[in-house]
């Protein structure tokens, strides 16, 4: 495991379509990089729209640069990742034909 996010999806089309959106602005991505809070070591985080980060690395290293680098080469592994074909938007919820 490489990275995590906190945010929860109601389906899996948007989780793929926010995985997406990552992988394609891959080279722009920017890292918040935070000591942790209840521990020794770093985490980088990238921020998101909301208060919750959009992603985060998935464990905390013992130095800022290995943090640093942990980060470089999750970019570099997300940009390698190929394209989704996704539809425009998500699959149509079927309503019960509950009388």
């Amino acid at each position: 495991m490489v990275a995590v996010t906190p945010a929860a999806y109601e389906t899996a089309w948007e989780a793929e379509r926010s995985f997406d959106g990552l992988r394609v602005g891959a080279e722009a991505l920017t890292a918040r990089i935070t000591h942790v809070r209840d521990g020794i070591g770093w985490i980088w985080v990238i921020p998101g729209s909301r208060t919750l980060p959009e992603v985060r690395s998935s464990r905390a290293y013992e130095r800022y640069a290995t943090c640093q680098n942990a980060f470089r080469r999750f970019v570099v592994l997300l940009a390698k990742q190929p394209a989704l074909e996704l539809p425009e938007s998500g699959p149509s919820l079927r309503t019960s034909d509950a009388r």
